[in-house]
Parts: C-alpha cells; structure tokens; sequence
C-alpha cells in the first residue's frame, strides 16, 4: 500500500486505518472478526469497516482505555470544586486521600460529582517518599 492510497472508501475505512484509529494490530482487529467482536466488509481480498461501527468501537474503547499507568485506587468522590478553567477532585480510596486537577471541561464531560465511585489512576517520574 501507498501513502496515495485513500484509507476512506466512501463509508468503508481500511483495516490498516482502523488499527491505527484504535490503537491496536491488524492482527488484533483480525482475532477480534474471528471470535465477532466486530465485522468486517470484503472487497476483493482487503477489509473494510463501516465509518459508523468503527465510532462506536471507538466509545466503547474510550471506557476501557488501555493504558500504562499501573497504580489504580478505587475510590469515593468526596468534593469537586470548578471555576472557569480548572477542577479540583477530591478523593478517598480507602485510607489515602487523592486529589486530582483537571480542566472544568473534562470534570463535566465526566459528570464527576460528590458521592460517585471513581478510580484514581497515577503515574508519576517522581515520586516522594517519606519515612514516619
């Protein structure tokens, strides 16, 4: 395949655009066909998807988002304070509190409010260590 090659064909995207999109292997996208996870359309020998299932793909992904942070406390809201531009996230996961700052637009986008179950997800180059 060239970089010529359109990657969009009218509501059909290529698998290798697709992958990409995803942020997973050709070969993942071809195991996920196998066991129905998604479908794909045939054109000749190449797979396409429909633009519209691969949105929804997409969302559904963004809930369970791989990533590589490895620190993960599951947690209770317990303030969240907006003004304009930032948020401040008050959390306890168990005896630890947490505090996370964002911008207002993500804290709403997430409807973050007192009382909801969260998980608070770090990953730090630093990291402080005090001894009692």
């Amino acid at each position: 395949m060239t970089d010529a090659e359109p990657q969009v064909v009218g509501e059909l995207i290529k698998i290798g655009a697709a992958a990409a999109a995803l942020g997973v292997s050709v070969d993942t996208l071809r195991r996920w066909e196998r066991n129905g996870t998604i479908a794909f359309t045939r054109r000749g020998n190449r797979r396409y998807i429909a633009s519209h299932d691969l949105a929804e793909l997409l969302r559904e992904r963004g809930a369970t988002r791989m990533t590589s942070a490895r620190n993960r406390m599951q947690g209770i809201i317990v303030s969240v304070k907006r003004d304009e531009v930032m948020a401040q996230i008050d959390m306890v996961c168990g005896q630890f509190r947490i505090v996370s700052l964002m911008s207002r637009e993500a804290a709403d986008e997430l409807e973050l409010k007192p009382g909801d179950q969260a998980t608070a997800v770090v990953k730090a180059t630093t990291v402080i260590v005090e001894a009692r």
